[in-house]
């Protein structure tokens, strides 16, 4: 929880409390412990009563939707029935991204070999106009 304080910065932190809660820090860290206590044991009797109700053996990373489905609903066959299309598009996709990836280094080397700097020309023979600038927004920035 600490992993990027050291021990000086929470010491810092230990004098700030007491110098803001004083006679009552033990009270204000008892009532934050029984708090924390209180939602374990909220969430705890939650993934209880929702493996009674459901029948069956469940845990917190269970309740993602996609987890679920996958441990309640489908079997393994009917898993390797829904990914197998979508694999094909998968070795499809992964192939062309390494097609272009392989093309961008032959240019890249082409132009390195050239030695000045200038964009490759295209098969018209015209060097290619840069491309515009990514515009930027803040309005929606918060």
């Amino acid at each position: 929880m600490f992993d990027n304080l050291n021990w000086w910065e929470i010491g810092a932190l230990l004098l700030l409390a007491l110098l803001i809660f004083g006679d009552r820090l033990p009270a204000v860290i008892n009532d934050g412990l029984r708090m924390v206590r209180n939602l374990r044991k909220m969430a705890s009797s939650a993934t209880t009563d929702l493996s009674r109700e459901l029948g069956t053996d469940i845990q917190l990373e269970d309740l993602h939707p996609k987890a679920f489905i996958r441990k309640h609903l489908l079997s393994e066959e009917d898993e390797a029935a829904i990914r197998k299309p979508l694999q094909g598009v998968y070795d499809n996709l992964r192939a062309d991204v390494t097609g272009v990836h392989n093309e961008l280094k032959d240019v890249a080397s082409a132009a390195d070999l050239r030695g000045n700097g200038s964009r490759p020309a295209t098969a018209t023979g015209a060097v290619p106009a840069p491309a515009p600038a990514p515009r930027v927004s803040y309005d929606d920035a918060t």
